[in-house]
C-alpha cells in the first residue's frame, strides 16, 4: 500500500469563491492541530488562494479556519532576485500550480520569475524553509505581516530576524500579537526594512503600519531558513524554534513531520481496492486534524503556557482556539473521542480554561469570542464527551459554564450565551417578534438543555438535570401541523406571518422549512409523534429528498452559496452543503426504515464527495461527517453515546484508538452496488440493534457488515432500537 501521506490532497475544496464553495478549504502544511499553518498565497483578503490563480505572492504563516471568519496574526514570507519590488501585486511571481508539490508535511513552488525554488515543512509552531536561488545570483527573501501594527529588526551577527504584527480580524484583545523569529543559515549580505512600497536599505530595524523587512544573499544557491511563531514575545518564538527544529537538517524535519503525519493517518487502515475512495477518505482524515488549533507553549522552565484572548493575559495550562460549535459538534468532536480521547480531553481543558479566564464559553473560538452563528452547542461537545467516558478534564468546572448558558442572559451582540433566554425561560421559546433566528434558537436550545443535563446526571446534580429535561420538548411548542412544519411564534402566541416552505432566513439560520424542522436530535421519538408517526415521518423525509430545490431568498435578500449548492447537488431540499442536515439521513433508521438510511447515505458519500466538498468544509466537520460514514458509524445525537449503523464503504477498516483497543468494521462483500445492510454480528454475536454504545466500541469490537445490492424493508418497529428519546 501506498504512503497514506500520498493518498491525501490538500488542493481538494480549495476550487472555491464567494458565490459558491466547494470546501472554501487552504491547501495547508501544518502539523496536526498545529498552531501555525502555511499555505500558499496568491491573493489578499478571505479567499487568499485561488487554485486558478498564475502567480504566487509568498507563502503564509496562516490561521484562518473559514474566509468567512478571516486570518489573524499572519505573515508573509516570500523569495526574490533581482529588483527589490515589496508590494504583493509587484513581487508576485508566474508558478504553475501542476509542476508544484503540495502535501500536508511539505510544499515546494519553483518560482518562474525568479527561477527559484521555495520548499517547506512545518512543525507545531514553527517551519522549515529551503529556498534554492539561481547561481551567482543575489538572492532575497521578504517578510511582510499583515496589516496593522508590527515590528521587524536584523540582528546581523547571529544571521537573525525577528518581529511581530498585530493585525486580526475579532476575536483578539487589544494587546494581541503574533510574534516570530527566523534564523537563516548563512550571513547576510545586505538587509533592508520597508513598509508598503517605501523601502529602507541598511536599516535594521522598523515599526509602523505592516512594517516587513528583507535579507540578501550573494552567489545564489541554497538558503535553510527556520522560523519560530508565537502568541506571547519573540523571544518565546525563538525557544519555540529550537525546541522544536533547533539545528536540524530540512530532510531531518522532513522526515519528522511526515512520520507524524503518516501516525496521525494510520489511526485508521483500510483494506480495499477502491484507490478514489482511499483518496477521499485520507484527505478528509487530514481535514479532521486541523482544528481545533492548540495555542499553548512551552516557557522557559517547560510549563505549558498561553496566551489568553479572552483577557489578554497569559496563563499557565493548556489553550485551543479556532473552532466553530455549531458547526463541529455534530461530528468532529464524536470522531475525536472515538479515535483520539486523550488528545480531546486537553482539548476540553482549553475550553474549560477559555471559560475560567473570560467567565462564559466561546460561541465561536477565533481565537476568542466572536459573534457567530446560534445556540450555545459547546454543550454538546462537553456533554458527548463525557458521556463516552472522556473525563480527564475539569468537568465540575466546565458545568458551572454550561449551567450559566441554560439559565442566565450573556451577551447581546451573541459573543457568547443565549440570546433570548429570557424569553425561552418563560414562554418555552425565543419569540420571533423580539428576536431573530427564533426558530434555530429554540430548537438548539432544547437540545443544549438535553445535554447538560446528561453532565448533570454524571455529576450527581439530580435538580439541575431534572429542571433541564422539563425544557427539552420545547420544541413542540413551534410545531404547526397545518403547515407540517416549525414556525417561528410570536410573544403572544401568534405565527409569525408570512410562512412558504421555500423561505430561507429568519426565523431560520443558513436555511428554511425543510432544513430545520428535524433539529431535534435529543428526540427523534418525539418528532415523529408529532408528525403523525413512523409513515408519515418517513413519506415527509422522502418529499425532502425528491423534491424540487426551489428556494426563496427570504430576509438574506439574495441567493447565498448555501442555496445554490443545495439546488444544483440534485438531492431535493436536502442541503448536505450545510450542516443542519447532516444528520437528518439517520432520522430514516430511527424511524425504523434502516435501509432508506443505507441508500442515501452512500449515494451523498459517492455523488458528493471525492474532487470536491459539498459546501463549507467548517473546521473538519464535512470531511469527519464522510469519515463516520464511510466507517459505516455516525452520532445521530451528540451527548448521547452511540453510534447508529450506516452504510460502511470499505471491505475492512482497523480503527486504532489513542489509548484504546482496536476496532475492526468488516463488510468483506461491500462494493458501490451494495450499500445495503442484511445482517450485523459484534464480536461474533448477531447485533438486532441498528445502533452501537460507545462504550462496546472502546473495549475493542469487531463489527461485521453483511452487504446487499437488495435492501430490507421490513420496518423495525421496537423502540427500544432508537438510541435515544424522551418520555
Amino acid at each position: 500500500m501506498a504512503a497514506l501521506l500520498d493518498l491525501v490532497d490538500p488542493l481538494i475544496g480549495t476550487d472555491s469563491h464567494y458565490g459558491f464553495s466547494t470546501g472554501n478549504c487552504l491547501p495547508l502544511a501544518q502539523m496536526p492541530f498545529g498552531m501555525t499553518a502555511w499555505s500558499p498565497q496568491t491573493g489578499e483578503g478571505g479567499w487568499f488562494f485561488d487554485r486558478r490563480a498564475r502567480k504566487l505572492q509568498g507563502i503564509r504563516a496562516a490561521r484562518q479556519p473559514s474566509p468567512w471568519i478571516g486570518d489573524y496574526g499572519h505573515f508573509n514570507v516570500m523569495a526574490q532576485t533581482g529588483q527589490l519590488m515589496t508590494s504583493p501585486g509587484n513581487r508576485a511571481s508566474a508558478f504553475r500550480l501542476d509542476k508544484s508539490v503540495i502535501k500536508p508535511h511539505y510544499q515546494r513552488f519553483d518560482l518562474i520569475r525568479y527561477g527559484t525554488r521555495m520548499e517547506l515543512t512545518p512543525t507545531k509552531r514553527a517551519a522549515h524553509f529551503r529556498i534554492t536561488f539561481p547561481k551567482g545570483k543575489t538572492g532575497r527573501v521578504l517578510f511582510e505581516p499583515c496589516a496593522g501594527a508590527s515590528s521587524f529588526e536584523i540582528d546581523l551577527d547571529h544571521h537573525c530576524v525577528g518581529g511581530s504584527t498585530s493585525g486580526r480580524a475579532g476575536g483578539c484583545p487589544e494587546n494581541f500579537a503574533c510574534y516570530f523569529f527566523a534564523r537563516f543559515d548563512r550571513p547576510l549580505a545586505s538587509f533592508g526594512t520597508f513598509e508598503g512600497n517605501d523601502s529602507h536599505e541598511g536599516s535594521t530595524k522598523h515599526e509602523g503600519q505592516r512594517a516587513g523587512g528583507y535579507a540578501e544573499f550573494e552567489g545564489g544557491g541554497e538558503v535553510n531558513l527556520r522560523i519560530g511563531t508565537s502568541f506571547i514575545s519573540i523571544e518565546q518564538a525563538a525557544r519555540n524554534l529550537e525546541r522544536e527544529i533547533g539545528n536540524a537538517a530540512f530532510e531531518e524535519t522532513l522526515e519528522r513531520a511526515g512520520r507524524v503525519w503518516e501516525e496521525a493517518l494510520g489511526r485508521i487502515e483500510i483494506e480495499d481496492p477502491d484507490e478514489a475512495a482511499l483518496r477521499t477518505f485520507y484527505t478528509c482524515l487530514y481535514r479532521t486534524q486541523l482544528f481545533p488549533r492548540i495555542w499553548h507553549e512551552e516557557d522557559e522552565a517547560n510549563r505549558l503556557v498561553h496566551f489568553s484572548p479572552y483577557d489578554g493575559q497569559v496563563h499557565e495550562g493548556v489553550l485551543y482556539a479556532d473552532n466553530g460549535f455549531w458547526d463541529t459538534y455534530r461530528t468532529m468532536y464524536p470522531l475525536l473521542a472515538l479515535l483520539q480521547p486523550e488528545r480531546l480531553a486537553e482539548i476540553l481543558q482549553g475550553w474549560t480554561n477559555a471559560y475560567k479566564e473570560g467567565g462564559w464559553f466561546p460561541q465561536w473560538a477565533s481565537p476568542g469570542y466572536r459573534a457567530c452563528m446560534v445556540g450555545t452547542h459547546i454543550d454538546a461537545v462537553i456533554t458527548d464527551a463525557v458521556v463516552r467516558g472522556v473525563k480527564d478534564f475539569d468537568v465540575e468546572t466546565a458545568f458551572e459554564g454550561l449551567l450559566k448558558h441554560a439559565f442566565h442572559p450573556g451577551d447581546e451582540a451573541g459573543n457568547f450565551g443565549r440570546i433570548g433566554i429570557e424569553d425561552y425561560k418563560t414562554l418555552g421559546y425565543v419569540a420571533a417578534d423580539r428576536h431573530d433566528s427564533s426558530v434555530a434558537r429554540t430548537l438548539d436550545y432544547a437540545y443544549d438543555d438535553f445535554c447538560i443535563a446528561q453532565v448533570a446526571r454524571s455529576l450527581g446534580r439530580g435538580d439541575e438535570a431534572e429542571a433541564l429535561m422539563a425544557r427539552t420538548k420545547n420544541y413542540e411548542h413551534l410545531w404547526d401541523a397545518g403547515a407540517g412544519f416549525m414556525r417561528g411564534k410570536n410573544a403572544d402566541g401568534s405565527w409569525q406571518e408570512p410562512f412558504h416552505e421555500f423561505l430561507w432566513g429568519d426565523p431560520y439560520v443558513e436555511g428554511g422549512p425543510w432544513q430545520s424542522t428535524w433539529a431535534v436530535q435529543h428526540d427523534p421519538a418525539g418528532l415523529i409523534r408529532l408528525m403523525g408517526g413512523p409513515e408519515k415521518f418517513v413519506q415527509k423525509l422522502d418529499q425532502m429528498m425528491t423534491s424540487e430545490p426551489l428556494i426563496e431568498v427570504g430576509t438574506y435578500g439574495f441567493e447565498i452559496h448555501e442555496m445554490t449548492e443545495m439546488a444544483c447537488a440534485d438531492f431535493g431540499q436536502y442541503a448536505q452543503s450545510n450542516q443542519p442536515v447532516h444528520h437528518v439521513l439517520f432520522l430514516y433508521t430511527a424511524a425504523g426504515y434502516p435501509w432508506k438510511t443505507q441508500y442515501w447515505v452512500r449515494r451523498v458519500m459517492d455523488e458528493m464527495y471525492g474532487d470536491v466538498f459539498p459546501g463549507d468544509e467548517d473546521n473538519g466537520e464535512m470531511s469527519a461527517w464522510y469519515v463516520l460514514n464511510a466507517l459505516g458509524l455516525f452520532p445521530l445525537c451528540p451527548g448521547h453515546p452511540s453510534f447508529v449503523f450506516g452504510s460502511p464503504r470499505f471491505r475492512r477498516v482497523t480503527i486504532r484508538p489513542e489509548g484504546k483497543p482496536e476496532i475492526a468494521v468488516e463488510a468483506p462483500d461491500n462494493s458501490s452496488g451494495r450499500p445495503y445492510v442484511s445482517k450485523v454480528t459484534v464480536n461474533g454475536q448477531d447485533h438486532e440493534a441498528l445502533w452501537i454504545d460507545h462504550s462496546v466500541l472502546a473495549s475493542g469490537a469487531t463489527i461485521r457488515f453483511e452487504m446487499s445490492e437488495l435492501a430490507s424493508t421490513k420496518v423495525v418497529t421496537d423502540k427500544a432500537l432508537l438510541p435515544v428519546s424522551i418520555p
